[in-house]
């Protein structure tokens, strides 16, 4: 029983560590990446489609993405919901392709970025947090049912908090290591 509590939160820790990962990849570091364009919706046909659905997104140097629509009609809503993403980039087209300069971050966007990270960071900490204190409850469930000892219960919670400490320390070395990423010149 107490083993699938730590099997349960292992598996939602993890996906809540997975969870931050994917929201640091939405931050721009002054390098072409295609996850920088995973939150754009264009509206083709009246759906707001992913990017990614209706055409090709390459990156074709460390500094220039290309997106292939395929189909050339809809360069201008591409275009629209780029803008209206509010990335900070300025597509251009030449009728087949947009092409969008991945421009170098200042000093001040970098700092900003950095906030950004440690909140996406301790978002995922409070995750994590309310992980651990779901299975605490459980633990003192089983206790309340003498189902399982109140030492046995000690101990799970013991257990509990390392599983936290593990995931915290896996979210803080994310973040970390997106830090030193922003920050490189």
């Amino acid at each position: 029983m107490v083993q699938d509590i730590y099997t349960e939160m292992n598996d939602k820790m993890t996906k809540a560590v997975e969870a931050t990962k994917k929201e640091f990849t939405t931050l721009r570091t002054g390098r072409a990446s295609t996850n920088i364009l995973d939150s754009v919706r264009v509206n083709y046909y009246g759906n707001p489609s992913p990017l990614s659905q209706i055409g090709t997104v390459t990156v074709s140097d460390a500094t220039t993405l290309l997106i292939t629509p395929w189909e050339s009609n809809i360069i201008a809503e591409v275009e629209k919901a780029i803008m209206a993403a509010n990335l900070g980039l300025t597509p251009g087209n030449d009728g087949k392709t947009i092409r969008l300069s991945v421009p170098p971050l200042t000093e001040e966007r970098r700092k900003d970025l950095a906030k950004q990270v440690k909140k996406f960071a301790e978002e995922g900490k409070v995750a994590i947090r309310n992980i651990r204190r779901h299975g605490n409850d459980l633990v003192k469930e089983l206790e309340k049912d003498k189902t399982i000892a109140e030492d046995q219960a000690k101990k799970a919670q013991d257990e509990i908090q390392k599983i936290t400490d593990g995931y915290s320390k896996k979210i803080d070395d994310l973040a970390k290591a997106k830090e030193l990423e922003l920050m490189k010149v």
